[in-house]
């Protein structure tokens, strides 16, 4: 099988307004690498023109193609399907946004060529992010990293580049929860790393409003890490110790001075502060049994509804 020497996936939700302007700012880039290469646009279920615009696209360049999905199935599928439909020698993935310069890639090519299998790109700088989006984005960063079993870098994204193998190595991998970041850690092999400056958004918002994003914390963490369950199983013995030495104090109490207790409020309040751990418990439980549910259910990661440019027999799997 003929590779190109680079494939490019961009995963697109409603984008209709950034396609044309990244493909005029990926095209000169990729051509400083080689005129072997592709762009795979995979539409998440988009309610916009996002599918026209790649088509009008895909109309002046073959190597322009579409994965579009048949709804909307999360950004995490995208990434995958993109990866699978890729056949590229090395394999950048970037959000159709414009806030990651597509220029960088030929830095990320040259680490690639230098015998690096992850390229990531670290971020110095955010433009034009509000004070509460960049310190909450510090903080699931740092957070993540000490729940995390895996090394995950701070202060990056999905923008980066793979190499043939890795990318065989994700594609092999069937999980339905998963968090790219991290897997492209996990799979091991050499890693490095490009510094770049992020940039404001071309067009359109994003996605991720703060629920969205708290919902992603929650999902890398529990992807990634049992420490969840070891730290309530932590505050158990520690709430446990704390009650038996209540209890000799209160025995000791009523053996010396007869009840003492005039109320229920301490009583009361103690009660719901145990209940709330408790509950606590339970859902952090739930959480890694409802993935379990995920996973023994074997439905497929996503559906496609229709590929342009891509063999659909292949399925969008490495051959």
């Amino acid at each position: 099988m003929n590779r190109p020497k680079i494939s490019v996936v961009v995963p697109a939700y409603n984008e209709e307004l950034n396609m044309a302007p990244l493909y005029e700012r990926l095209i000169p880039t990729l051509n400083k690498i080689s005129e072997a290469y592709e762009i795979v646009v995979v539409d998440d279920g988009s309610r916009d023109k996002t599918v026209e615009e790649v088509l009008k696209l895909r109309e002046r360049d073959e190597r322009v193609k579409l994965v579009s999905f048949s709804r909307n199935f999360g950004h995490e599928m995208a990434n995958t399907a993109g990866f699978r439909a890729a056949t590229g020698e090395a394999v950048v993935i970037i959000d159709a946004d414009l806030q990651d310069p597509p220029e960088l890639i030929v830095d990320m090519y040259e680490k690639f060529k230098e015998g690096y299998d992850v390229v990531y790109a670290k971020r110095r700088t955010r433009k034009r992010e509000s004070f509460l989006k960049k310190m909450t984005s510090k903080l699931f960063y740092r957070v993540l990293k000490f729940m995390s079993d895996t090394e995950i870098p701070l202060d990056t994204g999905d923008f980066r580049l793979l190499s043939r193998r890795a990318v065989q190595e994700l594609n092999a991998m069937n999980e339905k929860n998963r968090f790219f970041r991290g897997l492209t850690h996990w799979i091991g092999f050499k890693v490095t790393y490009v510094y770049f400056d992020r940039d404001e958004r071309n067009a359109g918002e994003t996605k991720y409003s703060y629920i969205k994003l708290m919902r992603l914390a929650v999902d890398a963490i529990l992807s990634f890490s049992y420490k969840p369950l070891k730290l309530f199983s932590l505050v158990g013995f520690l709430s446990a110790g704390f009650g038996f030495l209540m209890m000799i104090y209160w025995v000791i109490i009523k053996l010396m001075f007869g009840n003492p207790t005039n109320g229920w409020t301490s009583i009361v309040t103690i009660m719901l502060f145990f209940f709330g751990i408790i509950m606590m418990q339970i859902s952090v439980v739930g959480e890694y049994i409802a993935r379990i549910y995920e996973e023994v259910r074997e439905r497929p990661l996503y559906i496609v509804g229709r590929t342009e440019g891509i063999d659909p027999e292949r399925g969008g799997r490495d051959e």
